[in-house]
């Protein structure tokens, strides 16, 4: 979108209608695909960072509450529908967690969710977020050391998770196996 077109979508009132009109629907109903509609625009328009906070708070208890029920019934989550939209907000979170230097906080969110999601390339991904965690890396130090910036080949969904690195993740696995161990007898305990 030009500038223009984000000034006319920030004013225009019949938008603006149904944003709102969306935000409370899906806040009343639990839609986390309409939650994250809504949150995009707001990210994107650059609005009320109140309404931005609380469309997040909505995201994490909605997802929190059904990936809860999941795990319970001993399934896995799985890169589609609104599980997908479970999974990106649990790696927001950890995202956001090591953006403020919760480092441990992260690696914990890192290491659940490696053990609760259906898909091994996101899975490998995950791995290498936690052992930079247990390396206390923090997060532009990882970004600009271990994630391949280059990279344009992303299918679509894995385009919310940094899946790229500038290692062989593989070989870099292997290498690290005894941190995702000690990492799996440290924090076994979150996954009961």
């Amino acid at each position: 979108m030009t500038n223009e077109e984000l000034n006319q979508a920030r004013t225009n009132p019949e938008f603006l209608e149904y944003l709102e009109k969306t935000r409370v629907d899906a806040i009343k109903t639990k839609n986390i695909s309409a939650l994250y509609e809504v949150l995009d625009s707001l990210l994107i328009l650059d609005l009320d960072e109140e309404k931005i906070n609380d469309v997040y708070e909505n995201i994490l208890k909605i997802s929190f509450e059904n990936v809860e029920t999941i795990v319970n019934k001993g399934q896995k989550l799985k890169l589609e529908g609104d599980e997908h939209f479970y999974i990106r907000s649990f790696y927001e979170h950890a995202i956001e967690k090591w953006s403020c230097e919760d480092i441990e906080g992260a690696k914990e969110l890192f290491f659940v969710l490696s053990n609760i999601v259906d898909d091994q390339k996101l899975v490998d991904a995950l791995n290498v977020h936690s052992i930079a965690c247990s390396q206390n890396y923090n997060l532009d130090n990882f970004y600009d050391k271990m994630v391949d910036t280059n990279c344009c080949e992303v299918e679509e969904k894995y385009g919310y998770f940094i899946i790229h690195f500038n290692i062989n993740t593989k070989e870099y696995l292997e290498e690290n196996s005894t941190t995702l161990k000690v990492l799996h007898n440290n924090l076994k305990h979150l996954l009961a």
